[in-house]
């Protein structure tokens, strides 16, 4: 049985994840992304503490998009300025 300083350690640690985005779809890699960076998969989880582990996702150009979304899907974003809406689309 573990001692409860390593069992605190390994709790508690910081874990990297190295994932691999080729032919994942976007919302789904993005949901499962989210629970591990919250830190939701620790049985310590909180909400007022950050406990999140560190992900480095590869191949992301090679991401699937459902349907015609890379046709319809917009990124906006503002540039601080009067009239400064920027759109892009995800083609």
């Amino acid at each position: 049985m573990a001692s409860k300083l390593s069992q605190n350690f390994q709790t508690f640690t910081r874990i990297w994840y190295l994932v691999d985005g080729r032919g994942q779809v976007v919302g789904r890699l993005a949901s499962m992304l989210s629970g591990i960076l919250q830190g939701k998969i620790k049985p310590i989880y909180h909400p007022a503490t950050d406990i999140g582990d560190h992900i480095v996702v590869i191949n992301t150009s090679d991401v699937v998009f459902t349907g015609r979304k890379w046709q319809q899907k917009l990124y906006r974003h503002h540039t601080g300025y009067p009239g400064g809406l920027k759109e892009i689309v995800a083609d």
